[in-house]
């Protein structure tokens, strides 16, 4: 055998001996009941002086590291929230701006309808006076102009609504205020 092949069971040996002396050593440490005591006493002392300094940092108004913790929680909690608004907010502006065109597109085919019952309204007069009506002619004439007279009626309704929604979903012109425009949160 050469020296190379060797040396490798020389070293698994040489380390599996250090891993069991070191096991021993281990396991007498933890069985000593004077270590066990040394190291319990020591862990008590350490937190005798944690619960000291935060007594001491409390009485001067200093946070201590868990209350810095809790307050960077509650933050990023705070605004995790505030971020699902501010989302909530885009989609319902958006939702409100497609309101608003549709307001306005009915609104132009309102004024065109207006426009067409207005030359028709023109029309029939004169129609009506050229003509000498019977009877019959008559009662639907008169049916004509009270469905005409329900149907202007109905249109300056659906006209006033419209304008009224227009006010409610657009009341101003204005950017909003640069105190509520979207904050970015940074990670640090």
């Amino acid at each position: 055998m050469s020296e190379e092949g060797q040396d490798p069971g020389l070293r698994e040996r040489l380390s599996r001996q250090g891993e069991e002396a070191l096991g021993k050593i281990a396991e007498e440490l933890a069985g000593n009941p004077m270590v066990t005591g040394a190291l319990s006493r020591a862990f008590e002392a350490r937190e005798k002086a944690l619960q000291a300094q935060e007594a001491a940092m409390g009485a001067l108004g200093i946070p201590s590291a868990a209350d810095i913790e809790r307050l960077t929680r509650r933050l990023r909690s705070v605004s995790q929230r505030l971020e699902g608004i501010e989302d909530s907010v885009d989609r319902l502006d958006e939702r409100l701006e497609s309101i608003e065109r549709g307001v306005t597109s009915l609104d132009g085919h309102l004024d065109k309808l207006g426009g067409q019952l207005d030359k028709l309204a023109k029309a029939q007069p004169k129609a009506a006076a050229a003509a000498k009506p019977s009877r019959a002619n008559q009662k639907e004439a008169k049916a004509e102009a009270e469905k005409r007279k329900a149907l202007e009626a109905r249109l300056e309704g659906i006209g006033r609504d419209l304008e009224a929604l227009r006010r409610a979903v657009a009341p101003g012109e204005e950017p909003p205020p640069r105190a509520q425009e979207r904050l970015t949160v940074n990670e640090g």
